[in-house]
């Protein structure tokens, strides 16, 4: 299942599993989960968007520090 949410609607700080990076409040984003999920969120996790769509390009397990440059 996924879910585009607005900016006006982000008001907390997630990290994308994507890039490792922190998605700020109001920040648009993806939130997706197992179609399967009991409704208790533990596996919601939050995509910036670009990286929800690059999520099959990408390798697995591409982890960046909080000082990488976050793109390139």
């Amino acid at each position: 299942m996924v879910r585009n949410i607005f900016g006006a609607a982000a008001v907390k700080t997630y990290l994308c599993p994507g890039c490792m990076q922190d998605i700020r409040p109001g920040v648009a984003h993806v939130v997706a989960w197992p179609a399967d999920d009991l409704g208790d969120g533990a596996d919601r996790r939050h995509w910036h968007t670009g990286c929800w769509r690059a999520r099959d390009r990408r390798g697995p397990g591409v982890e960046r520090s909080r000082n990488a440059p976050r793109y390139g």
